[in-house]
């Protein structure tokens, strides 16, 4: 059995080395030092070189005096991920202390001490893993200069909203993933987790995601934790804000640091926690054709927290009127919009108009899934009444006076 031993072969007049890979089809396929899979029908065996076991090296990072302490705590994702030899999968497997290992020049940046919270894949975040997170965070900011959190890239922005919105923090708490796994010859982890931990000890106070800037080694972009979206699956800066600028931009490997928009500073904000979400909110994405009794067997269940995602300017069918003006009574109705560029305005078409006298509340441009975060923790510490007066304010940078990025 060869899955998982390093090979060397002669395919095609040529000499390749690679690790073996599971098949499927009958072929050979390697996985070569570039980190491209290539496959072979026929080849002749020349050598087994090793057995590949997949385990990064342990490297002892020890404190320098005079760096600020820096706590990282691992959720898993990608950039906590390696390759799986027995099965070709990307798998999370690494901990903390391991990814602090792959980079030791953090050691240069600041004094890490790193911790294993959960081991998943983002999608299989859930609020109560937001809230244990936040607490988690809210305990490190007492004993370290800032946070990093290393988190998987598809639902990241999620989880960095929960924060923002749960977590009034004075000091930087720096959301850090990866769209290919650190043993990849292209994995962007290393870089990210850098710009991270510069970011980490920097001047400013709020929740941010730090991820490439481009697609070359050139640098990453500081993201506000509640205006930013992962805008495509496998590029590595798929990550971009959304009716706003960046907060920073971080040069590599320089890691010399470009601030580019302020929201809050290192010290402005006292450290305080709110740590209750109400999982009754669901968000709806209208299409033609949908039919407003989504909307009355969510609230038959209990919900009373309701975020539509509209078109246009936040429009509904007219069908809906009526239902939403009912559900409007003992409910919070929020229209936001699938553009995601620019911002709510229901004054210009009738639809709009009656949507607003059925009680539904204006989302500005919020992203979609920020204000379904938004009204999670509104009604999670807050009465319906005060949720409504509280869910188009802005509250922590999520909402832009002008919309004109």
């Amino acid at each position: 059995m060869l899955i998982g031993k390093r090979v060397k072969i002669r395919a095609k007049g040529k000499i390749f080395e690679g690790i073996v890979m599971p098949s499927f089809t009958g072929s050979l396929v390697l996985k070569l030092d570039s980190g491209y899979n290539a496959g072979f029908r026929e080849y002749e065996l020349l050598e087994v070189l090793e057995d590949f076991k997949g385990q990064p090296k342990k490297i002892e990072i020890s404190k320098q005096e005079g760096l600020p302490d820096v706590k990282i705590i691992s959720t898993g994702g990608t950039i906590a991920s390696r390759v799986d030899y027995r099965t070709g999968a990307v798998t999370s497997q690494f901990t903390a202390n391991e990814i602090i290992s792959d980079v030791p020049e953090i050691a240069e940046i600041c004094n890490v001490d790193a911790e294993l919270l959960y081991n998943i894949l983002s999608e299989n975040m859930k609020p109560n893993n937001w809230i244990e997170l936040a607490r988690r965070i809210y305990d490190s900011l007492k004993r370290s200069e800032g946070v990093i959190i290393t988190h998987g890239t598809d639902t990241m922005h999620y989880s960095a909203s929960a924060i923002a919105f749960m977590l009034s923090t004075p000091k930087p708490v720096v959301f850090v993933g990866a769209q290919r796994s650190s043993d990849r010859p292209s994995s962007d982890a290393v870089m990210n987790l850098l710009c991270s931990a510069k970011l980490s000890v920097s001047d400013v106070g709020e929740v941010l995601v730090c991820m490439h800037g481009s697609t070359s080694d050139e640098f990453c972009y500081a993201h506000r934790g509640v205006k930013v979206r992962k805008m495509h699956t496998s590029r590595r800066d798929a990550f971009q804000s959304i009716n706003a600028k960046p907060v920073a931009k971080i040069d590599y490997p320089s890691l010399n640091l470009e601030w580019l928009s302020w929201r809050f500073r290192r010290g402005e904000r006292e450290l305080k926690l709110l740590d209750k979400l109400e999982e009754k909110v669901v968000l709806i994405k209208f299409f033609p054709g949908l039919k407003s009794d989504i909307i009355d067997y969510y609230h038959s269940k209990g919900y009373r927290g309701f975020i539509i995602e509209g078109t246009g300017l936040g429009h509904v069918s007219t069908d809906w009127i009526e239902t939403l003006k009912r559900v409007c009574e003992d409910s919070v109705v929020v229209m936001s919009s699938q553009c995601l560029y620019g911002r709510i305005c229901d004054r210009v078409y009738d639809t709009g108009r009656d949507l607003l006298k059925a009680g539904v509340i204006e989302g500005e441009d919020m992203l979609p899934e920020v204000a379904l975060i938004k009204l999670m923790f509104l009604l999670g510490n807050y009465k319906i009444e005060e949720a409504k007066k509280l869910i188009n304010k802005n509250l922590v940078g999520e909402i832009e006076l002008r919309s004109g990025y």
